[in-house]
């Protein structure tokens, strides 16, 4: 089964859109907010609703998902934040919560700026994992501004079958 993994169109007027939306998938990117009231669906998911500059944020926390034979793997560009501003959490035993924040780099007095396009603000990204997935095994890393995440697979055992050989008469 192919993820479907929707680019997160935030800020804007906090409308809350996927551009693929895959609602209902395990394997959905987000859980989705459409009317955008914050709350994704009573799960409380959108900080701050209504296109302020930490919902535009999240537009800039991109992610990958790959699955492999052993693993699915997630990989963030968070380039310029710091491990110690980045959360990876696991909730209700199949939500993986990447959250962080951007700080703003502080202003000096007689420094005149031209131009502010770096986002900042807080940003958060959620996932619904597949049954599979050993959440009691992840691993994480942050190098030259990527996230990624290593969540294994279950070892899963074949069940002998029981069958009988019924001859034909």
């Amino acid at each position: 089964m192919a993820s479907s993994i929707g680019t997160w169109m935030g800020g804007g007027g906090g409308s809350g859109r996927l551009t693929d939306v895959g609602f209902g998938s395990p394997f959905s990117s987000d859980i989705w907010d459409p009317l955008g009231l914050g709350f994704g669906g009573g799960l409380g998911l959108r900080p701050g609703a209504g296109g302020d500059d930490d919902v535009s944020a999240l537009a800039h926390a991109t992610v990958d998902w790959r699955e492999t034979d052993k693993n699915h793997i997630f990989r963030v560009d968070i380039p310029g934040v710091k491990k110690e501003d980045v959360k990876v959490q696991i909730e209700d035993d199949n939500i993986l919560e990447i959250s962080g924040e951007r700080i703003k780099e502080e202003e000096k007095g007689d420094d005149k700026w031209h131009r502010v396009e770096r986002s900042r603000g807080s940003f958060r990204r959620r996932f619904r994992l597949p049954e599979n997935a050993d959440v009691e095994e992840i691993s994480c890393g942050l190098e030259n501004g990527v996230l990624t995440v290593n969540v294994p697979k279950k070892e899963t055992q074949e069940v002998p079958k029981n069958v009988k050989s019924i001859d034909i008469a």
